[in-house]
């Protein structure tokens, strides 16, 4: 059985992360998709949904809701880290649970058949990096070691990237 990790033990592993090329890609990765969608939805997602039914109108503006409330969750842990990275933040204070990211709810498929590709693109995006994302949080900072399911392809991108580190 796997004792939870020292305070010490944490605050490295939080910090080592924070400084980390694989925070540098994530990061970079967040905030280009938050722009994205943000200029997706001002944009050509607002004249997309124009042209849509009132029903397929109605589950746009509930998915797109979704989609920025999933990115904003992502830049704020993002940011959280950055903090930490920059010292403006100490390890222990982003280890306090209002900085954590709370499980989503799996979404079978959109909500309506007549949704914009476009926009189905930036869900599945957004999804798939708040799931990497969320991985990263449950890794770094849960009590529980058997909490945190392995993923085999994080944990050899990880054992590669650590080769190649040193």
């Amino acid at each position: 059985m796997t004792s939870a990790p020292s305070p010490a033990d944490r605050s490295r592993t939080v910090r080592d992360f924070a400084r980390s090329e694989l925070f540098d890609r994530t990061f970079r990765e967040g905030m280009e998709l938050v722009e994205e969608t943000a200029a997706y939805l001002d944009g050509e997602g607002r004249r997309d949904s124009k042209m849509l039914s009132r029903a397929a109108a109605l589950a746009y503006a509930a998915e797109s809701m979704k989609l920025t409330t999933r990115l904003m969750q992502i830049a704020s842990w993002l940011l959280v880290q950055r903090a930490v990275r920059e010292d403006d933040m100490s390890p222990e204070t982003a280890c306090e649970p209002r900085y954590r990211l709370n499980e989503r709810r799996i979404d079978a498929e959109p909500s309506h058949a007549e949704l914009p590709i476009a926009l189905i693109e930036y869900l599945v995006r957004s999804e798939k990096l708040f799931d990497r994302t969320l991985y990263l949080d449950r890794r770094m900072y849960s009590d529980d070691p058997e909490q945190t399911p392995e993923n085999p392809v994080l944990s050899q991108m990880g054992m590669l990237e650590a080769a190649f580190r040193g």
